[in-house]
């Protein structure tokens, strides 16, 4: 953690408790294993009358809370204090299993959980952002698979990992980003969660528009002897389908980047610097767009965010009348 996120540490504590908290390094690490010692920097402070010690988490990705009690009772047999596990980010499935492991903790501007003290001030994900969050592209496409597709009102990571092509974890991590934003509802069946969206799914759809990004990472034209591509129609050519809009004199495709490669080891292609008369244009997407599709076009939702930044008023108009147009 670094010196400007201890401060925000100590002006989370002063804010909440009223209390000024100054942590101090701790010089005696060393008598820690490597593993700890490379894994927490850890600092001395004083809460409420109580020498504790603050362990916080160096690592880029979350640690399974049953691993985190584990470190944190090793740190407190060496030591004989209370320890506090500290990080700048922990998903809100993650500090209720930390709860549950009765493991002290402290998230900055968000939650802490004190137990030693009779503390447990709960607030939930108070966003700071100027701009909202972008969903991550595994997470955007459960959203849009499950306002698109009629599936089970609740469902498991291990379930939609199998009808989206992704890992169980991918999924899982999805699931904590949803519940994170408050997007569905979230609870346990056995050792696995449960997702299950509430409402209208136009609802869900509104409420989850602005973490939604457009599914297109690159977009280049080709000349190729096949004009037969075997991919979605995308683009303006997909938004001539669903509308009244005059379809472009040069056909739009998508597929993701993996079978963009498998493509590409089989055919001859010329990539073009821009656009010719007879040339085809390609979307690269971060996840399938045969997902979602029907009939070799891409599904609606999907489209509208690929266009909803093109300032035509001819598409412009085309969208809006596509998007009422949708069968929730």
């Amino acid at each position: 953690m670094m010196k400007a996120d201890l401060s925000d540490l100590s002006r989370y504590l002063n804010e909440t408790l009223g209390i000024f908290v100054t942590p101090k390094p701790m010089t005696s690490a060393s008598r820690l294993p490597h593993f700890l010692q490379n894994g927490y920097s850890l600092f001395e402070a004083r809460i409420l009358d109580n020498t504790c010690v603050l362990a916080v988490d160096r690592s880029e990705q979350e640690q399974s809370p049953a691993i985190i009690r584990k470190h944190m009772d090793q740190i407190r047999a060496k030591y004989e204090k209370e320890v506090v596990y500290v990080r700048k980010q922990v998903t809100a499935y993650n500090r209720r299993r930390l709860i549950d492991h009765k493991v002290a903790f402290v998230v900055p501007g968000n939650q802490m959980y004190l137990p030693m003290l009779g503390i447990d001030m709960r607030e939930h994900f108070k966003t700071r952002r100027l701009q909202p969050i972008k969903l991550n592209p595994s997470t955007q496409a459960v959203v849009i698979y499950l306002c698109i597709k009629n599936v089970a009102a609740v469902v498991t990571p291990t379930e939609i990992a199998k009808r989206l092509g992704y890992s169980t974890m991918t999924m899982t991590r999805a699931y904590n980003e949803l519940e994170d934003l408050g997007i569905g509802e979230f609870s346990d069946q056995g050792r696995e969660r449960c997702l299950r969206f509430t409402g209208e799914k136009k609802t869900i759809w509104e409420k989850s528009l602005p973490q939604l990004r457009s599914p297109i990472k690159r977009r280049l034209y080709i000349k190729t002897e096949n004009k037969e591509c075997p991919w979605p129609v995308s683009g303006l050519t997909a938004l001539a389908h669903y509308t009244m809009l005059a379809e472009p004199h040069n056909p739009v495709f998508a597929l993701n980047s993996v079978d963009w490669k498998k493509y590409l080891q089989h055919h001859q292609v010329a990539e073009l610097a821009l656009q010719e008369l007879d040339s085809i244009e390609i979307e690269i997407w971060s996840y399938d767009p045969a997902l979602f599709g029907q009939d070799g076009t891409v599904d609606r939702l999907s489209l509208y965010l690929s266009l909803k930044d093109n300032h035509d008023e001819r598409v412009e108009s085309a969208l809006d009348t596509m998007m009422k147009e949708m069968k929730w």
